[in-house]
């Protein structure tokens, strides 16, 4: 679950494990989640365009028209033409699905900022170390003082469709900070019309991610927990999960 906080790839010599990546095929595998995750800012409200039960293919009309009205709406909706209308989800939670795939310009680990991407993960548990780690290097960046506080909203979908699986090897993908071969990978896969790739997380040991590459891989989300990260002058440290009693360590 690699986001918009995302390190820029590394500048390195080819590696083996870098075009073992890129030349290896991944196998395709179903992959039935009841439940993923994925972190997301508390501030981000759903876009009522996207929530409607409209026809997708309209969109950019309804979206000039709105405009009149409410000059916000380009800014908040995105890009909406990045999206064939064939490939577009409506109906209640599709802003949030929408949302990575219309507003890009961030590399990613899968995404070289041309093209989005809905990353989550298996558990919360995972979703949380995966963001954790972008926001720990943003607040890093922009000097936040320590004890700096941010509210976030975990989105809950289920997920029933074939994905690449690179779970088993492919290295090059995995690399904590150089982001070419999975970005290589996924450009690939992408042109093959892929729903996505299943790969294990970088940031919790053990967890499992799934970067989705269309939205409709992903099913409509709803809103999930409430949390809250913590950062320590370095990173974010722990996490507490709205509801529960005490606060919860994030792996370093």
């Amino acid at each position: 679950m690699e986001g918009a906080w995302s390190t820029w790839p590394r500048c390195a010599s080819t590696s083996t494990s870098f075009a073992d990546s890129v030349a290896r095929r991944p196998p395709k595998r179903r992959v039935r989640w009841a439940s993923s995750y994925r972190v997301i800012n508390a501030r981000f409200p759903p876009i009522g365009l996207f929530e409607r039960i409209a026809d997708p293919g309209d969109w950019e009309s309804l979206i000039e028209l709105e405009m009149l009205t409410n000059p916000r709406l380009r800014q908040e909706a995105g890009e909406i033409s990045l999206v064939p209308p064939e490939e577009r989800v409506g109906g209640v939670g599709a802003s949030w699905v929408m949302a990575p795939y219309t507003h890009i310009g961030w590399p990613s680990r899968f995404s070289d900022g041309s093209w989005g991407v809905y990353y989550c993960a298996w558990s919360l548990v995972t979703a949380v170390h995966e963001k954790a780690h972008h926001i720990g290097l943003f607040f890093a960046r922009t000097e936040e003082p320590l004890g700096t506080t941010m509210e976030l909203r975990a989105l809950v979908a289920g997920i029933d469709a074939s994905f690449h699986d690179i779970r088993r090897g492919f290295a090059g993908a995995h690399d904590p900070d150089d982001y070419r071969a999975a970005q290589a990978l996924a450009r690939e896969l992408r042109e093959e019309s892929s729903n996505g790739i299943v790969y294990r997380s970088v940031r919790h040991k053990g967890g499992v991610c799934l970067a989705a590459l269309r939205p409709k891989a992903v099913h409509l989300p709803i809103s999930g927990p409430n949390l809250l990260f913590h950062f320590d002058g370095e990173r974010v440290d722990r996490w507490f999960h709205f509801g529960e009693k005490d606060w919860q360590e994030i792996e370093g």
